[in-house]
């Protein structure tokens, strides 16, 4: 298989700049577009039923579709949206990034009601995150790998996130889209997604070790110098914004990190501390909290770490450093909590998972697991259950 090199990708990218157009280098699948849909679609309609069969009582209405999955942090987002960081009456709330709720607060100008504009942003963004996840696959893999990759994110067990109002479908389209066009050589429209990405979520500053890491890499190759490089500084700014609002409520501008700590009763800690509590859980509690909060915790956080060898065997170095740095924020900790959802943010496990899917084995296996555990998540979702949320 040949890798495209950052020269050709560059020319690429100076082409299409020439012609005034911003965003997207080729024209979009719009079967993608239609996949998305098409299992945003499903999704809902599972929830619905799993609701009404299990709790044996409908939805009220249209609003019901909605409410039955506006639950945990999606209250917060839509607390801030309406009422602002200083409004809500919850100082927990401050451990939520501005992105989601301004963008809920300045569609909910047009739409009049928070909760649905909140479904509309993740709906746009769950697109946006599977149509840059194609994009980004193509540029190393053959169009199979690509379209299997947006694929298995659209059907990995916690991927209704996706469709709720959670970060999850936003992050992934701000942190896929900075490593999409650091890889075609836009750095300007890198920084600008990672900026994005860090007003989103923490972790988003895990982009700039894995940017700076790929710049490296592209010039290992080239042995050109690019001063646009230095935009990766920039990033970080994006995370400044949500220090500023702390600043401006509490007087302390990393007052959420002590929040969270308290609410949550977290503390840094080695991994090894937090993997071996979630393996003692497994046996030491009930039946479902032993293995919700056992069981397939512990599965997903081995999950990330088998992706960590597998990228660096199979992906490009930046991959690796993403997927390790994330997992090192979610595992290091003595109460490890919501490890599947956090692992939908390894964008390139679905890479691997469509490389691996080339053999029509484990394109059955792993669809079918998907497919089985993401019906099992969504329908206790749904009911009110703790699934990672």
């Amino acid at each position: 298989m040949k890798t495209a090199t950052p020269d050709t990708l560059e020319k690429s990218s100076q082409n299409t700049e020439v012609n005034g157009k911003a965003a997207f280098y080729r024209r979009i699948d719009w079967s993608i577009v239609g996949m998305v849909l098409a299992i945003k679609g499903l999704v809902f309609i599972a929830g619905w039923l799993s609701y009404h069969l299990m709790l044996d009582k409908r939805p009220a209405g249209f609003y019901g579709w909605l409410e039955m999955w506006h639950r945990w942090d999606a209250l917060r987002y839509i607390r801030l949206a309406e009422k602002g960081y200083g409004g809500t009456g919850d100082s927990s709330d401050l451990v939520g990034f501005p992105l989601f709720p301004t963008l809920i607060r300045m569609l909910n100008f047009i739409v009049g009601d928070a909760m649905v504009s909140g479904f509309i942003v993740a709906g746009i963004a769950s697109v946006a995150a599977a149509v840059l996840l194609h994009k980004l696959a193509q540029v190393d893999e053959n169009e199979n790998v690509a379209r299997n990759s947006a694929w298995f994110l659209l059907i990995f067990p916690t991927a209704y996130y996706l469709h709720i109002n959670y970060t999850e479908g936003l992050f992934l389209a701000m942190a896929v889209g900075s490593f999409l066009f650091a890889r075609k050589g836009n750095w300007k429209l890198a920084m600008a997604f990672g900026f994005l990405a860090c007003m989103t979520r923490l972790n988003g500053l895990v982009l700039v070790p894995a940017l700076m890491v790929e710049a490296f890499q592209q010039y290992r190759e080239t042995r050109k110098w690019r001063m646009d490089w230095i935009l990766i500084a920039a990033i970080p700014l994006g995370f400044a914004v949500h220090l500023l609002i702390n600043y401006n409520i509490t007087g302390n501008a990393f007052a959420f990190f002590e929040i969270g700590s308290t609410h949550y009763h977290k503390a840094l800690t080695p991994p090894w501390v937090g993997i071996s509590q979630t393996y003692n859980r497994m046996f030491s509690t009930g039946a479902e909290d032993g293995i919700t909060n056992g069981t397939f915790e512990l599965f997903f956080v081995l999950l990330g770490f088998a992706g960590i060898a597998a990228s660096a065997f199979w992906l490009r170095l930046a991959y690796t450093v993403w997927i390790a740095i994330n997992w090192l924020i979610f595992t290091s900790t003595n109460f490890i909590l919501s490890a599947p959802r956090y692992t939908l943010s390894l964008f390139p496990l679905f890479i691997i998972f469509a490389k691996l899917a080339e053999r029509s084995f484990w394109y059955t296996v792993l669809t079918t697991a998907s497919l089985l555990f993401l019906g099992i998540f969504l329908a206790q979702f749904v009911r009110g259950h703790w699934v990672f949320g």
